[in-house]
Order: C-alpha cells, then structure tokens, then sequence
C-alpha cells in the first residue's frame, strides 16, 4: 500500500538498516532487514499501487486514481486478483474520461480475471455491453449479457435492474 516512491524509500532505510546490522554483526537484524526488502520488492511487482488507486476511485478523485495506475510499469506482472482489479479501475477512469474503446477493452480484460465480488464481475460485462451496443455492435453485447447468467444468484438488485435496462436497451435496437 505504498507509492513508488515511498516504497523506494522505506527500502532505502532497510538497506540502511542491513548495512548496520552487518557493520555491528547482529545477523538476526540482517535477516530481518533481508526479509524487509525482499517483501518490498515482491509487492512492487504483485500488488503495486492498485490498493491506493482503488481508494482514490471510491472518492471518485478519477485523476489521482490514473496517475497510480500509471504508476505500474507492468500490468501483466500483477497477481489475478489485483491485476482484475487494475483493470476494472482503468475501465472506470476510462469511462470517465468518455474514452469508450479503451474502456471497452480493459473491462474485457477485468472479466477475465477474477474480482473481488460476483457485483464486480458482472459489472464489467455489463459495461462491455453497453459500450457495445453504443458502438452498434449488438451480438458482441448480447454474448456479454449472457456471460452475466452465471451470477444471477450473488448480484446485487440494482445490478439486476442495471441488466434489465441493458437487455431493454439491446431489444430496442436487434428489432
């Protein structure tokens, strides 16, 4: 749950921590400053700045949500779960942004991975949907549709009534 920098950083002060350790021959500290680091690194290339990106999404600060996504130099470097998460986020900025085709293609990519609730998961192909039958592209948004079937069960009412509009929306224009 750090930026880069800070990351960067509380590194810095545990090679610090390491370098005296050894100086004084304390190995246990050594071990534990190792130990330190190794997680640090390990958490920049799997959990990155999605956790901080999420929150300033919640506040709907859609900026300061895309500068932390961009602050992962490599999105497929990520765990499933997070990077599912990187990628439903992006979707949103994206779609606040009125920027449909990259939003389009990164809730595609969120519903292959796994998410954090059903709601999620069938919120992403319910945008897919939708952008798709904005673009006109109405088998593309019914094949969507019907990927959300096997969630019927753990979603959420408003999401329910979000697909029936959908599925209105997709029988207007299929006639």
């Amino acid at each position: 749950m750090f930026t880069n920098r800070a990351r960067i950083l509380v590194a810095g002060l545990f090679v610090i921590m390491l370098a005296v350790s050894l100086q004084m021959k304390v190995y246990e500290l050594a071990g534990l400053a190792v130990m330190f680091i190794a997680l640090l690194i390990w958490g920049y290339f799997k959990q990155n700045t999605i956790v901080l990106a999420a929150k300033a999404f919640h506040l709907k600060d859609y900026d300061k949500a895309e500068s932390l996504l961009k602050q992962v130099p490599n999105p497929e470097w990520l765990s499933k779960k997070r990077r599912g998460f990187y990628e439903f986020i992006y979707g949103g900025v994206c779609l606040q942004k009125r920027d449909y085709a990259e939003a389009e293609q990164h809730y595609e990519l969120a519903a292959l991975y796994p998410l954090r609730t059903a709601n999620d998961h069938v919120a992403a192909l319910v945008h897919v949907a939708n952008i798709s039958i904005r673009n006109g592209n109405f088998d593309k948004a019914s094949a969507y549709l019907q990927l959300t079937d096997k969630h019927k069960d753990n979603i959420t009412a408003k999401m329910k009534d979000v697909i029936q509009k959908v599925e209105q929306e997709l029988k207007k224009h299929k006639k």
